[in-house]
């Protein structure tokens, strides 16, 4: 079944090559959605796919790019739009 998942990444994510490294997993697991900077530092995560795959996926974001420091995440869980074709980096 198809989930959902919104993630706020706090730490050092910005300027690190987070939202690179990010759309790299998501493409190599076949997760869709996007990631973004969001003004206040944090970086925001829309992603859907299989519960095995979101599992991996968090799994690698909470461990994030060398560069980066993921000091906390929260994660939503909501209902799968279908709304994505791919994974992109929003501006």
């Amino acid at each position: 079944m198809i989930t959902r998942i919104e993630v706020f990444v706090e730490g050092i994510v910005q300027g690190v090559g987070f939202r690179y490294f990010t759309k790299k997993v998501a493409k190599e697991l076949g997760v869709k959605g996007y990631v973004k900077n969001l003004p206040d530092g944090r970086v925001f995560i829309v992603a859907e796919g299989e519960e095995n795959q979101l599992e991996k996926f968090l799994s690698n974001i909470r461990r994030g790019p060398p560069l980066a420091i993921v000091k906390k995440i929260h994660v939503e869980k909501k209902p799968a739009t279908g709304e994505f074709e791919d994974f992109v980096i929003a501006y």
